[in-house]
């Protein structure tokens, strides 16, 4: 099991945090994490529910982490394992990830796929995302997986849609044109874009799209 304990800075102070695996403690938690991260117009319906986060500690808890501070949970990052094949793309949250539920999680699959991440808005200036993202990289070496993979959200995206194509708002913000929340901080995590998905998931401020964000494992 995953446990790392050390400091981030809130400016010029310290704080200690710890990263590790969530259980069945933390569920109310989480749920309420999912609630502030992603208010209407996201579906509500999309949150965590206990029968999701049941399986997310049963099947994978290598997957279920989360991070926190003074006792109260400031974040998570959820994943399963899946079996993928980089030419084929075409694929949506609810399919890769049984909903959320992960009863297809593959213990021999050779990809490490991120279901969620979600940060409480009054922490995100601490950079808690990027270190559960560096934190299941070391899932991924250690077990030998072939890569991380996910669907990265463009919440900026509904702003240009009636100018530019999914792929161009990709590409712009790749070329240092536009900043969008999601796909900016992927790309601070390390993570690579592989294409456009379509009908990735009901979000209105995406536009139902995503960009397949990867990072390999350098090992393999």
């Amino acid at each position: 099991m995953y446990r790392s304990e050390f400091y981030v800075y809130d400016q010029d102070r310290p704080l200690p945090i710890c990263i590790r695996n969530y259980t069945k403690d933390d569920f109310d938690q989480l749920i309420a994490i999912q609630a502030e991260c992603f208010p209407p117009p996201f579906p509500s319906e999309l949150w965590w529910n206990k029968e999701q986060l049941i399986n997310h500690v049963t099947r994978f808890p290598e997957g279920a982490l989360c991070v926190e501070i003074d006792g109260e949970l400031a974040g998570s990052l959820t994943g399963l394992v899946v079996d993928f094949d980089p030419n084929e793309l075409n694929h949506n949250w609810e399919e890769i990830t049984d909903h959320g539920y992960i009863r297809n999680h593959n213990p021999n699959g050779n990809t490490l796929y991120i279901v969620d991440i979600s940060v409480r808005p009054k922490y995100r200036k601490l950079g808690l995302g990027k270190l559960m993202m560096q934190a299941m990289y070391h899932v991924v070496i250690e077990r030998g997986y072939d890569r991380l993979l996910g669907g990265g959200r463009m919440p900026g995206y509904h702003k240009f849609a009636e100018k530019m194509t999914a792929n161009e708002y990709l590409s712009a913000i790749i070329n240092g044109q536009l900043k969008d929340p999601v796909i900016s901080f992927l790309l601070r995590c390390g993570r690579v874009p592989l294409g456009i998905a379509e009908n990735y998931l009901d979000d209105e401020e995406s536009c139902n799209y995503a960009a397949l964000m990867e990072w390999k494992n350098p090992f393999k």
